[in-house]
């Protein structure tokens, strides 16, 4: 094991103690606090180790509420910014992001149409992922249409006017929606929020998160050669478009199931892979379980940080704005040598 795997191993593990950290924290805080005795005999009587039933409000609270949205949390983080250091190292760009190719604008516009039209909730998520993927579908079809020696700075390019046209069109939602019912609730849906989550929401987002997993981690040593550009990737033998179509149908089906059951939330993707590569570097075999953990991390301090600072929960796309930002201006000001 080399020094960077050490590193790697290091910073993977207090990446890990983190998270259990923060995880139990989260499940013992809110409006209805439980004591760490209490979080300690529910653990313990869940494995086994420990008899005797928790307080019955405390395991309600714990089992339908506080722990599945715990886990949402998780998840969310996790899947945002591995397809965010999917995004980045393909197209070699640090300000690309998972909505680059306007993903998340059209999980938007179809959970918007959901709502108009006063579907179930489970309607409503499928058309966000539905939205999504039909997004990026379009664009990628419009800029295969298009020959031209960049193929990346086309996909880009369409993806912003794709992007664009689903903003207009989910406005165009807006002006249509019921102001005093419809419309409030297409706002606070686009600004993001794990409050209604349960496990039955992520029951349905875990198998397309696992699946999309899997090409990420297969062809990650690929990635690494993606990063070098076509030419190089031809001459070691790989196919980049056909590679590049994989990667971003998987990083597109993340997004779309993230954004599906926790609506739009913007910097974890942009931001944290930023993060990840300063701590372990740019070889994807290292960033992409290092950007999962630190993108869980951030996104469960965010969404605990957004229920329990005021007596109103916070939408979470607020508080990432904040916070994401600032960090990445920062970013920028201590990255002078450039990204590679």
């Amino acid at each position: 094991m080399d020094r960077t795997d050490t590193v790697t191993a290091v910073w993977a593990l207090s990446l890990g103690a983190l998270l259990i950290g923060l995880s139990l924290l989260a499940a013992s805080i809110g409006q209805y606090p439980i004591s760490w005795d209490d979080l300690a005999q529910y653990i313990a009587a869940s494995i086994g180790m420990a008899e005797g039933p928790l307080d019955a409000t405390a395991s309600l609270v714990l089992t339908e509420v506080r722990l599945p949205r715990v886990a949402a949390a998780i998840v969310a983080g996790a899947v945002l910014a591995s397809a965010g250091a999917v995004y980045q190292g393909m197209f070699r760009n640090p300000l690309v992001s998972p909505d680059i190719l306007g993903v998340s604008t059209g999980a938007g516009l179809g959970a918007a149409l959901g709502i108009l039209l006063s579907l179930s909730i489970v309607m409503i998520q499928l058309f966000a992922f539905v939205g999504g993927l039909l997004t990026v579908a379009v664009v990628y079809l419009l800029a295969s249409r298009i020959q031209r020696q960049d193929p990346t700075l086309i996909l880009v390019l369409s993806g912003i006017v794709i992007g664009s046209l689903a903003g207009a069109s989910l406005s165009l939602v807006k002006i249509l929606a019921d102001p005093y019912d419809q419309l409030p609730a297409i706002t606070f849906w686009l600004l993001g929020s794990f409050a209604a989550i349960d496990r039955g929401d992520l029951t349905a987002a875990l198998p397309a998160c696992l699946v999309a997993l899997v090409p990420m981690i297969l062809f990650r040593w690929r990635m690494n050669v993606l990063s070098l550009g076509d030419e190089e990737a031809k001459s070691l033998g790989i196919n980049p478009g056909q590679t590049r179509v994989i990667l971003i149908a998987a990083a597109t089906l993340m997004t779309s199931a993230a954004v599906a059951i926790a609506g739009v939330i913007g910097w974890v993707g942009l931001v944290t892979p930023h993060i990840a590569r300063m701590m372990v570097g740019p070889n994807f075999s290292r960033l992409l379980p290092i950007s999962m953990l630190l993108g869980a991390c951030f996104m469960l301090l965010v969404d605990t940080v957004a229920r329990t600072l005021t007596q109103t929960e916070t939408p979470i796309g607020i508080l990432t704005a904040f916070i994401g930002a600032p960090v990445f201006v920062w970013l920028l000001f201590t990255t002078r040598r450039g990204w590679q």
